[in-house]
């Protein structure tokens, strides 16, 4: 694969859950990577891996291109259903804060065969008029002290036209620091992605 990324597959894994990092974050995240070892334990394999080199994150308008973020993204998606070990495998994005849009812009491309999404804290809205197009089940995850951000997710909630569900952890801020909040998170996400990979699916197209 190219770039590098941290790929673990569990043996008989369910699923693959690429993860897209927000904004001044990157595969590094120890958000994230408690979450994926949760995913881990419970037989889904993960890619963590970075969007943006480091002399790209210098310049901040590469941070918030929603649509340069979802093509890195795309680009991984298309090289692991090609690796050996996840061929096969149906995939899954979870996306954190400017990471979420990427994943939902990706999710919404043509022949992209996206089995479920998960955002923490995410800014959805930026996915703009691509919301539309998600066909992916998607779950919006968000902090119950974090009202900017609540109210962003359900206006793209109400945008979406594809399976949308939105979670509010109560007592948790944008970074979900606060005990249990991020054990929320994990649950809540192992929960949905177990649940969507193991639906019955039509066939996977290429992109």
């Amino acid at each position: 694969m190219s770039g590098e990324g941290d790929l673990v597959v569990p043996d008989a894994a369910q699923g693959l859950v690429l993860f897209a990092h927000g904004s001044g974050s990157s595969r590094h995240s120890p958000r994230n990577r408690y979450v994926a070892g949760a995913l881990n334990e419970a037989g889904l394999a993960t890619l963590l891996f970075d969007l943006l080199t480091p002399e790209e994150e210098v310049d901040r308008a590469n941070v918030f291109d929603i649509g340069l973020l979802a093509e890195r993204l795309l680009e991984r998606t298309r090289e692991v259903r090609e690796h050996p070990d996840s061929a096969g495998l149906p995939i899954g994005y979870f996306g954190a804060s400017t990471g979420a849009a990427a994943a939902l812009w990706a999710a919404a491309q043509p022949g992209n065969d996206i089995a479920a999404v998960v955002s923490r804290g995410g800014r959805p809205d930026l996915a703009g008029p691509r919301l539309a197009a998600v066909r992916a089940p998607t779950l919006l995850v968000v902090g119950g002290r974090d009202p900017v951000v609540i109210e962003l997710n359900q206006e793209a909630q109400q945008r979406m036209s594809a399976e949308c569900r939105l979670t509010i952890v109560p007592g948790a801020t944008h970074l979900f620091e606060e005990p249990g909040a991020l054990d929320a998170v994990a649950d809540l996400a192992r929960a949905w992605f177990v649940t969507h990979f193991a639906a019955p699916r039509t066939g996977r197209a290429p992109i």
